[in-house]
């Protein structure tokens, strides 16, 4: 050894120093040469696979390390092991040592998979090591890159742990985005399940019978068998007696038309098997025979084509002339005073006169005229119908005292409604009773219908008693021979700033209309400078102008749209202030003036307010105002239940018989039924 060699301690020593080494100081492998480093990466590049796999790098390095240890990898004998240890003077001394010298018991550990928590068996090989501090040059030169005291590895991972982190990350996001997925679609199901349970509780599901698919005849078929089978032996056994009398075949004609008038009576009024008579089975078994009898006799296939065609002809003439007597007599009801409404005016007025009302003043005459109050006009000569308006309105305004209600009716009406509105005051509100003659400006000089109601034309037409007024009339005339349609009161609502000439908006009701709601509301509704403010009634192709208007006439056609939609007189709200600004009564007279020969439209006060207030009508919200009570039995029930007004416009007036018996509560519930006078004449619910 030479003097200035450095003593190579002990084998046992330098284990022992090892050992120091590898519990203070992290090892790494250094190439002999450092100063060309690629080709110990290329070196180390070769075991990258073994970590790029944990269960391939454990079985891979298990097997070698188990047959030729793990000093015997390539190269290994260049690769040098670089120990730090403290003697025992408290030194730091390095050493080196060959990797080939160390036993196949040794066993390198990865630091990466201390980070991840994976223990290592001892037969497993990890591809990296720490770098170790090096003395004189090399230390500085692994210090150079690493001022923040970390140690790098000598291998470049194609996947950094940053990467690994952001993929981890991008995996946990997945699984958090589909499980909110799943619970939004959890959530979706259980809403749709609990709205098909809530509209499941609304299902009617009452069978209807005569009316759809769903009668009784469809759930047991041949339920009403031998009914329809006696009605068809009735027709046959007809034609079959036509045919015979034809033929001079007395004696079975006699028998068709007395088995005929047999199974008339056995069915009776009967719609299904159940109620028919007991004998009726015998008896379509005893018209089968005779049928049988007169087929093989008198069947001859143009013969019977003829006689059913002819049975065909003659049943649509029975309907058409059943059709129009129907018309005629609906129209006769609809202006027939029942007589139990006969007595309740004659009776008011009775005691009007005789009980000194007629004395009585009218109070409040300060409200009459206050035009920040809600006002409301009803020309009417029924007071049963008047008195519904007025209490069905008080009854839903959120303050009663601020309404005042301008009754207008005729002279013959005059002391009956009085009377009830003073012995029946509407709770805090103002009303006022007027007589229609008391308005000494509504003459035939000033009115073109009074003027047209005086000429001698007018009269003929409508009075004449050699006119004809019976059924051969027709349908579209009848309908227009209604008092109501030649009575002042029907036409005055063209009048209103004559009538009410302080005032600044007023809201128009009609005598057969029920309120649902505050109507306070209409008066803080924005008109757009329109005079009319009513809810439309066309809907497709209904109610629009060309249906009441005769658009033939060049009149009509050249000034009006025949597209345009019609609107609803009934509730309708009034800028009086506008309407005397653009003289809405001038321009109903010179119309009213130009269809002195109904040339333009029948009588009826819709025709002229359509014309009159054409371009100046403000659509309202259909829930305002819902129509058809009077005349349609399919109207949609909810939307009659929201409605704010309802409108019993036809000819089905609720204190008619003829009334739709389905919506006369929505009219009675607002009737005094234990009111004396009404009880004194038999108007009962």
């Amino acid at each position: 050894m030479d003097a200035g060699e450095k003593p190579f301690p002990s084998f046992h020593s330098l284990q022992i120093l090892i050992f120091i080494s590898l519990m203070l100081c992290n090892l790494a492998f250094v190439k002999e040469n450092v100063s060309n480093p690629s080709p110990f990466r290329r070196e180390f590049n070769e075991f990258r696979p073994f970590y790029y796999c944990e269960r391939c790098l454990a079985s891979k390095v298990q097997d070698t390390a188990s047959a030729t240890g793990i000093n015997n990898y390539p190269d290994e004998q260049d690769i040098d092991i670089i120990a730090t240890y403290s003697d025992t003077s408290g030194a730091i001394r390095i050493s080196r040592v060959k990797m080939r010298d160390l036993s196949a018991s040794w066993v390198w550990e990865n630091p990466m998979d201390v980070h991840h928590d994976q223990s290592t068996s001892s037969e497993t090989v990890v591809d990296s090591f720490q770098s170790v501090i090096r003395s004189g040059e090399n230390a500085e030169h692994y210090s150079d890159g690493h001022q923040d005291g970390r140690i790098p590895y000598l291998y470049n991972s194609s996947m950094s742990p940053v990467k690994r982190m952001r993929q981890i990350a991008r995996k946990e996001r997945r699984e958090l985005r589909t499980a909110q997925l799943i619970q939004q679609d959890k959530e979706t199901e259980n809403q749709m399940a609990q709205a098909a349970i809530e509209r499941s509780k609304s299902l009617d599901t009452t069978v209807k019978r005569k009316y759809n698919i769903w009668r009784q005849d469809f759930v047991h078929p041949h339920s009403d068998s031998i009914l329809k089978l006696m009605q068809d032996q009735m027709i046959m056994a007809k034609a079959y007696a036509s045919i015979a009398k034809s033929k001079n075949e007395s004696e079975l004609y006699s028998a068709l038309m007395a088995h005929s008038k047999a199974s008339q009576s056995a069915i009776g009024e009967a719609h299904s098997d159940a109620e028919l008579h007991p004998s009726a089975l015998d008896q379509a078994k005893a018209m089968g025979h005779i049928l049988s009898r007169a087929k093989d006799k008198l069947y001859d296939c143009d013969i019977v084509a003829r006689t059913f065609r002819a049975m065909v002809q003659s049943t649509e003439d029975k309907v058409t002339a059943m059709k129009k007597k129907t018309a005629f007599l609906i129209q006769l009801a609809a202006k027939t005073i029942p007589k139990r409404l006969q007595c309740l005016p004659l009776q008011l007025a009775a005691d009007y006169y005789m009980q000194g009302y007629y004395s009585k003043l009218d109070l409040d005459k300060e409200k009459l005229e206050d035009p920040s109050l809600y006002h409301y006009a009803i020309f009417s000569d029924n007071v049963l119908a008047t008195s519904v308006v007025v209490n069905s309105t008080v009854l839903h305004a959120k303050e009663p005292e601020k309404h005042v209600f301008h009754v207008v009716t005729d002279k013959l009406n005059f002391a009956a409604m009085r009377m009830w509105f003073l012995v029946n005051p509407p709770m805090k509100a103002t009303i006022q009773v007027e007589n229609i003659d008391d308005f000494k400006w509504l003459n035939s000089s000033y009115c073109s219908v009074l003027r047209q109601l005086e000429s001698a034309r007018t009269k003929e037409y409508y009075f004449k008693v050699n006119h004809p007024t019976t059924v051969s009339a027709g349908e579209d005339n009848l309908k227009y021979r209604n008092p109501k349609y030649l009575s002042m009161l029907n036409h005055l609502r063209f009048y209103l700033p004559e009538v009410y000439p302080k005032l600044d908006k007023i809201l128009f009701l009609d005598d057969d209309i029920v309120v649902q709601k505050d109507l306070t509301p209409l008066w803080s509704v924005d008109l757009q400078g329109m005079v009319n403010g009513a809810v439309e009634t066309c809907k497709e192709s209904f109610h629009r102008f060309d249906k009441y208007l005769n658009f033939s006439n060049p009149k009509i056609s050249e000034n009006f749209d025949p597209n345009a939609c019609g609107w609803a007189f009934g509730m309708n709200i009034f800028d009086l202030k506008e309407w005397k600004r653009r003289n809405i009564t001038g321009i109903y007279h010179r119309w009213q003036d130009m269809n002195e020969d109904r040339t333009l439209w029948k009588l009826g006060s819709l025709p002229p307010g359509l014309i009159t207030f054409y371009n100046l009508t403000h659509p309202l919200d259909r829930g305002w105002h819902v129509l058809g009570l009077g005349y349609d039995p399919a109207l949609n029930q909810s939307e009659i239940e929201n409605a704010a007004v309802i409108h019993y416009n036809g000819n089905y007036k609720p204190w008619l018989d003829l009334a739709v018996s389905k919506y006369n509560s929505y009219w009675s519930r607002y009737v005094m039924f234990d009111n004396h006078y009404l009880q004194f004449c038999d108007i009962r619910q």
